[in-house]
């Protein structure tokens, strides 16, 4: 039910901040309410009857990602769970300091999965595009937003509202809405914590950056491995290291740009790019441990990577949304038996080869294949309660990134081996 649209006559403030040349985290309380309706972003709309929302985080408390502090449980473990859609939050406060202190307010660094500010009823920006229904999500990136002053008021009251969308596809056991919250202060102030959000983001995702170069990188040796003229092939390997950058390099290009939005991120990793990047490495190392009278093998990835391909885009929430919800978890179900039988695929090529060619060489190649596998079967592992991710330094580093890590120095390795052998045959 949607609570009725009257004014109210000087509402009292939610909370009352004292600023010198600081910042203020807008903790709370919060009124909040799933659904939409914009007269909820009038100064004027009585949100009394809304429910009330905390964002105070406990002590130390960050996001399992990337080690952002400050983070809360979404709505979904505030009595909304599985609700996906609109809803918003609105805040009054009156803020006692410096009339000549400009103020700004830092926006939430995590929100699922998009937001839009309202700041005494008037938009004043936002991540995501809500010109259409359902909005164009882009990831919520660390931003400041100028508050009006007023030189000859002793102290400023604002209404503050968040108009949240979250997404389908962001939908899990914690999701929905504000899980940092935003932070007002002086204008200087905000910019330096501005600089330090950004520096917590860049440090989250920066390996994510550096590992798909190096995957290039990599690609180009293998090429120039093959200049040679040997009678080895090496173009799935080249095809599979330049998949996997650009699997990596999507987080990226979500986490730090405003150019992709989440379905132009789901289209890429979860339908094409998984599904490709597994067939495409487990035709690499068939080609490596030199197994390539097996062309049954190529028929059979290559059918088992149409199959993945149809059946994520049929389970996604985007495609065919009035499509029941049995159809879509089937499409899942579907989806986990082909990565099984990839995982079963691929360590069988592996033991395959070091059965065929028992030499340390050929071991070492078993251990890149497997530390590859670690990331590319990464949900599998978790599945299994192998730990996915530490903190070190309060950054989030993942068991992939880790494994690729290492991955990508001994594949380096390898290469020079590789490229020694066919010297000496000359």
């Amino acid at each position: 039910m949607i609570p009725s649209a009257h004014a109210v006559a000087d509402p009292a403030p939610d909370a009352r901040i004292v600023l010198g040349h600081s910042t203020v985290p807008l903790n709370g309380p919060w009124r909040f309410h799933i659904g939409d309706d914009q007269r909820w972003s009038s100064p004027d709309f009585d949100d009394s009857a809304w429910e009330t929302v905390d964002l105070t985080p406990a002590a130390g408390a960050h996001d399992g990602d990337v080690g952002l502090p400050g983070y809360v449980t979404g709505w979904s473990q505030r009595g909304h769970a599985h609700y996906t859609g609109y809803a918003w939050y609105r805040i009054r406060i009156a803020v006692d300091g410096d009339k000549a202190t400009a103020l700004a307010l830092a926006g939430p660094t995590l929100v699922d999965s998009t937001y839009q500010l309202y700041v005494d009823g008037k938009l004043v920006g936002g991540p995501g595009d809500f010109s259409q229904t359902p909005p164009t999500v882009f990831a919520a990136k660390p931003s400041v937003f100028a508050l009006p002053t007023s030189p000859s008021a002793p102290t400023q009251t604002y209404v503050i509202a968040f108009r949240v969308w979250l997404d389908p596809l962001e939908a899990s056991g914690e999701s929905g809405g504000m899980h940092v919250a935003p932070v007002i202060g002086a204008a200087d102030a905000i910019q330096q914590l501005h600089q330090t959000q950004w520096l917590q983001t860049f440090k989250g995702y920066v390996v994510d950056a550096a590992e798909p170069l190096a995957f290039v990188l990599l690609a180009i040796m293998v090429v120039a491995l093959t200049a040679g003229g040997t009678a080895d092939s090496y173009r799935w390997l080249v095809a599979a290291l330049i998949l996997l950058a650009l699997l990596r390099v999507n987080q990226v290009l979500f986490f730090w740009t405003p150019y992709l939005s989440l379905r132009g991120y789901d289209i890429a990793v979860t339908v094409l790019l998984r599904p490709l990047v597994l067939a495409a490495w487990t035709l690499a190392w068939r080609d490596w441990f030199r197994l390539d009278k097996r062309p049954w093998l190529g028929r059979a990835v290559g059918a088992l990577t149409v199959i993945y391909v149809v059946f994520a885009c049929l389970g996604r929430p985007w495609f065919a949304p009035e499509a029941t919800h049995g159809i879509k978890a089937s499409g899942d179900v579907v989806i986990q038996s082909l990565r099984v039988v990839f995982a079963a695929l691929y360590l069988w090529v592996i033991a395959l080869g070091v059965t065929r060619s028992p030499k340390p060489s050929t071991w070492l190649a078993a251990l890149a294949a497997i530390l590859v596998g670690i990331g590319l079967f990464a949900t599998e592992l978790s599945a299994l309660g192998v730990p996915g991710i530490w903190f070190p330094y309060g950054t989030g580093v993942s068991r992939s990134q880790y494994a690729y890590a290492l991955f990508i120095a001994l594949l380096f390795v390898l290469i020079l081996i590789r490229s020694v052998g066919y010297a000496r045959r000359k």
